[in-house]
């Protein structure tokens, strides 16, 4: 029998039209003779409705971006731990069931989904769900947090400096010394944002308060990061299902020749001057020391579920520099690229993703 997978997506973040885009790649790849499908966007709004199985509607079209529109439906999720009933109420008031959840797949990005919100909703329903757990999700959405622990671990990161709004009012001179110890060029991001929403590049100092002001618009925390010069690599990494070391895929490099950098617009709508090369190009040696360090990073933020290791390479060191647990996944993001150049395909992807939230329940219940 079909196993019940909901397929949750859109949200309230800046990020709402990349994750309903990921949606329609899902949609499409999915396993419809071993998964039963109920897709469930969540609107800009926050409202949770019963979404159309068409993943024609849910196209990266650069002149349309993607969105969940209300429709007037409301899903009603279990009323406790003890039921896993799904039912939607239609616009005109009748409730029907949807039957029973076997396994949610929340592909959100950004807050309020990605940042281990939605995990924790999940969570206390007692219902099973594919990806990071809580706590992975809320590490690795806070910039700072991800990189204070990865330091801790051992891994090496790009060095920064962490501005509040509150720090900049109370003590301006001294934050924006500590952000010129970096020297030129910084990059300038908020601190829990993806898909390089509020990013900007600074060149020269004078415009450094505009960077911060574009970032600030996201989040109340903002990362000022030394630019490195260097190759950007990035591989996926997969929580092992019988318990053992995170698998790695092969490398893969973003080529950068047209812009200043790899910002929203070459990601996700075809931007001219960036080039997606997997798998990338790595002596022996360096792939090897690339996968330890990515398994390293997996592990030290939680080591469930997923996620995409982004690294800087100079020629000689590998620096981390996000570890995004709700990657991009449609099928021309990085990510399933990096799993197709080694062996996996997207729908197995897929497949492994969905299977591996159910093996972490049955692994609770035995324990």
């Amino acid at each position: 029998m079909a196993a019940t997978v909901v397929v949750l997506f859109g949200g309230r973040s800046s990020e709402h039209s990349i994750s309903s885009a990921t949606a329609g790649g899902v949609l499409r790849a999915i396993d419809r003779e071993r998964y039963r499908v109920i897709p469930v966007g969540i609107t800009r709004d926050g409202a949770h409705v019963h979404e159309t199985d068409d993943p024609d509607r849910f196209g990266l079209d650069p002149a349309h971006l993607p969105e969940v529109a209300d429709n007037g439906t409301r899903i009603l999720w279990p009323d406790s731990a003890v039921s896993r009933e799904l039912r939607v109420q239609h616009a005109d008031g009748t409730v029907a069931s949807l039957g029973n959840i076997d396994v949610v797949f929340p592909i959100l990005h950004g807050r309020f989904g990605e940042d281990g919100t939605i995990q924790g909703f999940l969570e206390l329903l007692d219902l099973p769900y594919a990806g990071a757990g809580l706590l992975m999700s809320a590490i690795g959405m806070d910039k700072h947090t991800t990189k204070s622990i990865l330091q801790a671990a051992g891994v090496p990161v790009v060095p920064w400096v962490t501005v509040t709004r509150g720090g900049l009012a109370r003590d301006a001179d001294r934050c924006y010394a500590r952000m010129r110890e970096l020297g030129l060029p910084v990059f300038v991001k908020p601190a829990r944002a993806g898909s390089s929403v509020g990013v900007s590049k600074v060149s020269d100092w004078s415009e450094l308060p505009a960077a911060l002001d574009i970032a600030f618009a996201e989040d109340t925390t903002v990362l000022v990061e030394q630019a490195v010069v260097g190759r950007e690599i990035e591989c996926g990494v997969l929580e092992a299902s019988d318990g053992g070391a995170p698998r790695v895929s092969l490398p893969g490099e973003i080529v950068v020749t047209g812009r200043e950098f790899y910002d929203f617009e070459a990601k996700y709508l075809d931007g001219a001057g960036v080039e997606l090369v997997c798998p990338a190009e790595l002596a022996p040696r360096e792939l090897a020391e690339m996968q330890r360090i990515a398994a390293r990073a997996f592990e030290a933020v939680g080591g469930q579920g997923l996620s995409r290791v982004d690294f800087f390479f100079t020629g000689t060191q590998f620096y981390v520099n996000e570890v995004n647990t709700m990657p991009g996944f449609t099928p021309i993001s990085m990510f399933p690229k990096c799993w197709i150049a080694s062996g996996v395909p997207y729908p197995e992807l897929i497949t492994e993703l969905i299977e591996l939230g159910r093996a972490r329940e049955d692994a609770s219940r035995r324990g």
